[in-house]
């Protein structure tokens, strides 16, 4: 088999609790990478249309890249995919954490879940041998107990990947967790997870990856690491930031430069919340106990907490707030206080929950309750007022476990609009039934350079609302480094090529993955518009692309010209500007020739 990969591939019935191996190919490997690239060539060859995200004919997938747990720095990362039962969309997941190197350690590039246990169950592989165990033991643990019950178990050289009670409630904002607080976050896969009763997955082995050119590799480690702690004109290196803050760095910034949005998308940061203070950066790491990289990472951007000692006490190992987080529990709901936050943050990963759906909802429940759609009485007697974070903490609980009027929230604005009636739609910000990322599309001037970063993200990615997709061109090697298990944040693209190339031996250009990046995107819209989905009919709520403009702020009278940006991108990539299919032509060009047949009978 090619560098970088096993070679193998797992399918688990859930129904039988049988298993099957099939062989990966190096023309696939090579066509699709890994992660949610051969994911969903998976899914579209094996699953149909129409199936019920959360029925039995569904398929859960857990899938690397041929850098995970290879000496490529930040290759770490891997991807849940499944159809999302919150969008009916594709669905997709990254997440970091050491489960993605030790899945390959174990002996499989992926493992793929059909049909429902008749009782809780979790995997188990060790060493390529693979079997289910009974979970019901662990049924209503949170992720924590869970992992540190299975580690004890099965060794601390393990490792596992799990949900925990909201995915088993199967609320369509839940995520799958590891490491405490490494999420595969979007598209609400954890209740795929849950439905299936499959509690976690366990993986433990030594059979790491082979490299076809070790010199080679840990060459361009060496240049890799030379480069990141070169020193700028103050004598600081470059990746210094990142290390001590991570994303949580510019949050107070972002909270009034415009780029965070604010008050449910409807204020202005300079104005609705003009004392940033509890979101400065040396406030959000005040806690910090230790700093924490994913697997055999060298920027170590994460960071753990101690004990919580004042209002919120929330136990040693919770993981620091990252920006999505402080962004959706703080500007977007007027908090700034940061314990909170922390305290909000560990209950989401405890319960599995994506955090920025569970903030955005939060921001929700705040609107309607300040334009009296409910009332203390509907709430449990919270009081729902903007910015009061007691409240945001009590709620989000009661959200991670249904109870009360958490259970009205748990899946998400869209679905709690239409259970609260009352025109509470018009306060339901989202695309497609997700929640969006916290970056402001009106930021970003609409010119042809930007417009795959803007607001056509939101509604035309194969995952609606998604602030790490791109669409366009311009997205299609961050496709590609993400299909190949690379971390986003890992400034890895100079650098991408050659690593793949000594890894797995091919002779691989930035054009060929320019390419492989462009199938990504158009083998994962495939999937949708088989569903019979077409992404323009999505409704874009107006605050997003700023209708009416703010008359106050940084974004003052800026209007985001999504139908520009998803004109001009859908000509440059050669979909049809009504349908939004590809042509036959590009789609045979790429490879997709199934799809070109499926697509153009």
């Amino acid at each position: 088999m090619t560098g970088g990969y096993v070679g193998k591939v797992l399918f688990v019935d859930l129904n039988s609790g049988t298993m099957a191996e099939e062989p990966l190919d190096e023309k696939t490997c090579r066509s699709f990478l890994g992660g949610y690239c051969l994911g969903a060539r998976m899914l579209y060859a094996r699953q149909k249309a129409g199936v019920d995200p959360l029925g039995p004919d569904s398929t859960l997938g857990f899938v690397t890249g041929p850098l995970t747990g290879t000496p490529a720095p930040t290759g770490a990362r891997y991807v849940v995919v499944g159809r999302s039962p919150l969008t009916r969309t594709w669905g997709d997941a990254n997440s970091g954490g050491e489960f993605g190197p030790y899945l390959k350690f174990a002996g499989y590039d992926a493992v793929f879940f059909t049909g429902i246990s008749p009782t809780p169950v979790y995997l188990l592989i060790d060493s390529g041998k693979a079997q289910l165990k009974d979970a019901r033991a662990l049924w209503g643990k949170d992720t924590y107990e869970t992992e540190a019950r299975l580690q004890q178990e099965h060794g601390a050289d393990s490792r596992v990947s799990c949900i925990g009670a909201s995915g088993e409630k199967v609320s369509l904002i839940s995520c799958v967790i590891t490491a405490k607080g490494a999420a595969a976050g979007r598209s609400g896969l954890g209740a795929v997870m849950g439905s299936k009763r499959l509690k976690a997955i366990v993986a433990k082995g030594n059979r790491t990856p082979s490299v076809a050119d070790p010199a080679a590799v840990d060459k361009l480690r060496r240049e890799y690491l030379a480069k990141l702690n070169e020193k700028d004109a103050q004598g600081r290196a470059a990746i210094e930031s990142f290390h001590t803050y991570g994303t949580s760095g510019h949050s107070a910034l972002s909270a009034q430069n415009g780029d965070t949005p604010v008050k449910n998308w409807g204020g202005v940061g300079v104005v609705d919340l003009p004392d940033v203070s509890g979101l400065e950066r040396d406030k959000v790491i005040a806690n910090l106990d230790r700093h924490v990289g994913c697997w055999h990472c060298p920027i170590a951007c994460e960071g753990s907490l101690k004990e919580g000692k004042g209002e919120y006490h929330y136990a040693a190992g919770n993981r620091r707030p990252e920006y999505e987080t402080l962004a959706s529990f703080g500007a977007l709901c007027l908090n700034s206080n940061a314990e909170a936050i922390a305290m909000a943050n560990d209950i989401c990963n405890r319960y599995g929950l994506d955090t920025i759906s569970a903030g955005c909802t939060i921001a929700f429940a705040m609107e309607c309750y300040e334009n009296g759609l409910i009332t203390r009485k509907d709430t449990d007697g919270i009081e729902r007022t903007w910015g009061n974070h007691r409240a945001m903490v009590t709620m989000t609980e009661k959200m991670a476990k249904r109870e009360g009027f958490g259970d009205v929230l748990a899946d998400g604005v869209k679905v709690a609009a239409e259970r609260i009636g009352k025109g509470a739609d018009k306060f339901a910000v989202h695309i497609g039934g997700q929640e969006l990322g916290m970056h402001d599309p009106k930021l970003m001037p609409p010119m042809v350079g930007n417009l795959a970063s803007a607001a056509a993200r939101y509604q035309m990615d194969a995952t609606p609302g998604r602030h790490s997709q791109g669409f366009g061109p311009t997205g299609f090697m961050g496709h590609a480094l993400g299909a190949a298990g690379l971390c986003v944040f890992g400034r890895m693209v100079p650098f991408f090529p050659q690593f793949l190339s000594a890894v797995t031996g091919w002779d691989c250009t930035e054009a060929e993955l320019l390419r492989t990046g462009e199938r990504i995107a158009t083998l994962r819209h495939a999937f949708n518009l088989r569903e019979g989905i077409n992404p323009l009919k999505r409704e874009v709520h107006p605050r997003i692309v700023g209708k009416p403009a703010q008359t106050t702020g940084p974004l003052a009278m800026v209007t985001a010209d999504i139908e520009a940006q998803v004109y001009w991108n859908l000509g440059a990539m050669d979909w049809d500007r009504i349908t939004t299919k590809p042509s036959k032509t590009k789609l045979i060009a790429l490879g997709l020739d199934d799809v070109a047949r499926d697509l153009w009978p």
